[in-house]
């Protein structure tokens, strides 16, 4: 059985879609970047077979995936992956302008990504909810930080 380095908890939400594994107990990314290499093929009408998955180039850097250069910009990415990306950038943009150190930056985007994954964030403006996640972390580091300066 897994268990967090940090909080010694065993509530590990693996997600081979993203390919991490994250603490559900205190947000801490434990693993990243985790490559499957199992294939599923299925049968198709003619009788033939064909893989299941989504091929990763060699020269990939595990970014969102494209359809190249001739598209317009964003047709070639998820809604998801684009969510995520926004709130990462605005959580640093947010945290430096705090003096955030960068694990605190790092759980805090964990906290948005588990608030995302129970659709915590419908109905809410992104900016609440990344000031939400970044005093959650001042509040468990005991960071002192004035809400004030969140806006």
């Amino acid at each position: 059985m897994r268990k967090c380095k940090n909080c010694g908890g065993t509530d590990i939400d693996v997600d081979q879609a993203r390919g991490d594994a994250v603490c559900m107990g205190c947000g801490s990314v434990l693993e990243d970047n985790i490559i499957v290499s199992e294939v599923t093929f299925v049968e198709n009408s003619g009788g033939g077979s064909s893989a299941v998955g989504q091929f990763v180039a060699g020269d990939s850097s595990g970014n969102v995936p494209s359809l190249g250069g001739n598209f317009h910009t964003g047709v070639g990415r998820e809604s998801r992956a684009a969510t995520l990306q926004n709130a990462k950038r605005q959580i640093n943009h947010l945290g430096h302008q705090l003096q955030m150190n960068q694990h605190c930056l790092d759980t805090a985007f964990n906290f948005y990504k588990m608030a995302l994954c129970k659709h915590l964030t419908r109905g809410r403006k992104s900016s609440h909810v990344i000031a939400a996640c970044l005093y959650l972390v001042c509040r468990t580091e005991g960071t002192p930080r004035i809400l004030l300066a969140m806006r």
